[in-house]
């Protein structure tokens, strides 16, 4: 498996993967419902790539297939953190997740978690500052802020 920095051509299929794994990874912890309202099917490649391109965004690959993504901004926010439903539990989450951590100057590191995530996250030290519901289209969706302090 190599990892990557994110490009522009890339976003389609990153698109394509977010949507396949929230439907089929978080479908244990999410109702069908909240699962359409995350991810609707319909997410603008424009603002994707535009997001993805304005924070530090990596790609997993093995023989040339894209297993997984994540990105973080600047502050230390982990936006996005992804692994292909074929691809999990292969460490892939963490070896991004390690990227993306040691690339950021900041005391701390912040996501916002799912039910399904927040496992992971607490293994790797994160710890839970809040729990929270997130309104989307009138359905809510349960998540997680959780921080990391680097120093």
């Amino acid at each position: 498996m190599t990892i990557r920095k994110y490009k522009p051509s890339d976003c389609s299929e990153l698109i394509t993967l977010f949507y396949q794994t929230v439907h089929t990874v978080n479908s244990a912890d999410y109702s069908p419902e909240q699962l359409g309202v995350w991810a609707t099917g319909n997410e603008n490649p424009d603002e994707w790539n535009k997001s993805l391109s304005e924070h530090y965004t990596v790609v997993a690959e093995e023989n040339n297939i894209i297993c997984g993504f994540g990105d973080i901004d600047s502050t230390g926010y982990l936006d996005r953190l992804f692994v292909h439903k074929d691809f999990q539990r292969l460490k892939i989450a963490s070896k991004i997740c390690d990227i993306l951590e040691k690339s950021v100057v900041s005391d701390k590191i912040t996501v916002h978690s799912s039910v399904t995530a927040k496992p992971f996250f607490l293994k790797r030290r994160y710890t839970v500052i809040k729990r929270q519901q997130v309104v989307r289209n009138g359905i809510a969706l349960t998540n997680y802020i959780m921080e990391k302090t680097t120093s």
